[in-house]
């Protein structure tokens, strides 16, 4: 799912259910990030980094830890960037080289609709506006998780390259839809603070895409190396809130 959002230098790995790739075996300096966490907790994180040290594998890196930064952001090997996510029968990792991309960030939640009065915590008035015609005009998605899980994807891709916190209010998100057999579609997050700086360029929007399926609602946001210069084209069609 993650893998057909994100642009062709991006390498991601997924594990669905048992159906997990590579080794789960945690290394050095990770176990004591889970000192105390339930099994489920722990299964996650090691099955997470699993995708994670497969996908770097596929980029010619040796698999190495992935421990924490700052604010419990994913601290990557010299010269990559990338996200990660995991929710109930779901964990992917997304990596890129520094020189292909800036910044990215991806996210995955059932596709479900959000818990009560979250929707009112995370939303901008314009954006529960937008959200109420999507509705309408496409009962069969969940646009509340939706939005939601591209809140989580901008903080991700936001938090590398600022080290600040970004408030759910702070990005006003626009979701449109596109023709296919599946839900799918892009999202436009404009920044409503000062942005990053991105190879001397003030960057003010974050652009990214989403899609439905087996159960998820998937989204990704790229920051593309600049100036001039655009993130290629995509192959196919833990952030600030819940746990994603």
């Amino acid at each position: 799912m993650i893998e057909e959002l994100l642009p062709d230098p991006v390498v991601a790995v997924e594990a669905h259910g048992d159906d997990v790739p590579g080794d789960t075996a945690l290394y050095p300096g990770e176990p004591e990030l889970i000192v105390g966490a339930v099994a489920k907790r722990r299964r996650e994180f090691a099955v997470v980094r699993g995708c994670a040290r497969r996908a770097m594998e596929k980029l010619g890196v040796p698999a190495q830890a992935v421990p924490h930064g700052d604010r419990g952001a994913p601290r990557w090997p010299a010269g990559l960037v990338g996200s990660m996510t995991h929710c109930d029968g779901y964990a992917a990792a997304a990596l890129a080289r520094t020189g292909d991309l800036a910044s990215l960030g991806i996210d995955a939640e059932p596709h479900l609709p959000l818990p009560e009065y979250v929707l009112e915590a995370v939303a901008l008035p314009d954006e529960v506006r937008r959200l109420d015609r999507l509705t309408g005009e496409h009962p069969s998605v969940h646009w509340d998780r939706l939005l939601f899980s591209a809140k989580e994807s901008v903080y991700k891709a936001w938090f590398p390259l600022t080290g600040k916190w970004l408030d759910f209010s702070e990005a006003d998100i626009d979701l449109s839809m596109e023709p296919g057999p599946t839900p799918s579609g892009r999202l436009s997050a404009r920044l409503l603070v000062p942005g990053p700086v991105v190879d001397g360029r003030r960057v003010g929007r974050f652009e990214g895409r989403w899609t439905v399926g087996r159960g998820l609602v998937a989204t990704s946001v790229a920051v593309p190396r600049g100036p001039g210069r655009t993130a290629p084209g995509a192959t196919g069609a833990a952030g600030p809130g819940l746990p994603g």
